[in-house]
């Protein structure tokens, strides 16, 4: 039976309530959103249609960028609106909502981050192998599967938000919504909830960062046998992935791997993990990457000479 709450809606107080400084915070939430959406969509229109982006990587690479999307789109809007207004109130419905949508589409993104490991072990270590081994087919199973573990791993975090009973202060000091600041706010000890969240999001954080990092050392330790060439591609394909993974692992890891205490700059660290590290990953991997460059410029071309002939 879950507890009964008092407490029917929360108040956001985000990173300052100087106006001023909310206008200021309104512009760089604004621009990093609509670089995110930016980048991403570029990604994701130039991998769908490109057909030289066929390979596995870029399967993978694609539902990065729209996991990156949504991740964005599900906290990001609620967070530029309260920089302008003064009611920065969110109802209890919500703020369950975003705590799914948001641990949902964190959780899918370390799933994805852990196949592109396991693709570019695959696609180094047992080249002639590769596409036999990375089949369509087994690539779309293995999304799926991350889909329905995210979604098991969002539904817990869900559970252990409405066993929490709520009957007092509602100001969460915070960005949006997530366990962390509801914590703080529940009237009943959180220790055994507190000791749930880390087991299950902590645990998948340094476990999947530990996993991945393990992989790439195997793969870059792979190609001493092979050619120069063989482990400058090694180097370069590997490099934007483990830079992907320490911004996004290290903040998350972080947050969700100790006590239930909060820092002052956890919610700068919070900005960085929903706005920061979408924005930035695209840009890594274009500017990285010779084949997605060619591709994007090909698909500008494209869009400019379509736009000459009407």
């Amino acid at each position: 039976m879950l507890p009964k709450n008092n407490v029917t809606e929360f108040i956001l107080l985000g990173l300052t309530q100087d106006p001023v400084r909310k206008k200021i915070v309104f512009v760089i939430f604004l621009i990093f959103y609509l670089g995110t959406l930016l980048g991403n969509l570029l990604i994701i229109v130039t991998i769908k249609t490109s057909q030289a982006l066929g390979s596995p990587m870029y399967f993978f690479l694609f539902y990065l960028s729209l996991t990156d999307t949504c991740l964005s789109t599900s906290i990001a809007p609620r967070m530029i609106v309260d920089a302008l207004v003064k009611n920065t109130t969110i109802s209890f419905s919500e703020c369950i909502i975003q705590v799914f949508s948001s641990h949902y589409f964190r959780s899918l993104e370390i799933f994805i981050l852990i196949l592109m490991a396991v693709d570019c072990y695959v696609a180094i270590c047992k080249p002639l192998h590769y596409m036999t081994i990375m089949s369509r087919r087994l690539c779309g199973a293995l999304v799926a599967v991350a889909w329905i573990g995210s979604c098991v791993h969002s539904s817990a975090q869900i559970f252990l938000a409405l066993s929490l009973p709520f009957c007092g202060p509602n100001a969460i000091d915070h960005n949006f919504c997530d366990l962390q600041p509801l914590l703080k706010l529940a009237c009943t000890d959180t220790y055994v909830v507190n000791l749930l969240l880390v087991s299950n999001s902590g645990a998948i954080c340094t476990m999947s960062f530990v996993m991945v990092m393990f992989s790439y050392v195997i793969i870059l330790h792979s190609p001493r046998n092979h050619s120069a060439e063989g482990r400058r591609k090694a180097l370069s394909t590997c490099v934007s992935h483990i830079i992907v993974v320490i911004l996004f692992f290290g903040p998350c890891i972080f947050i969700y791997t100790r006590p239930a205490t909060t820092f002052s700059m956890d919610k700068m660290i919070a900005v960085f993990y929903t706005l920061g590290t979408p924005l930035l990953n695209p840009l890594i991997y274009t500017l990285r990457n010779a084949e997605v460059k060619n591709a994007i410029r090909k698909l500008w071309s494209k869009t400019l000479i379509s736009d000459d002939k009407r």
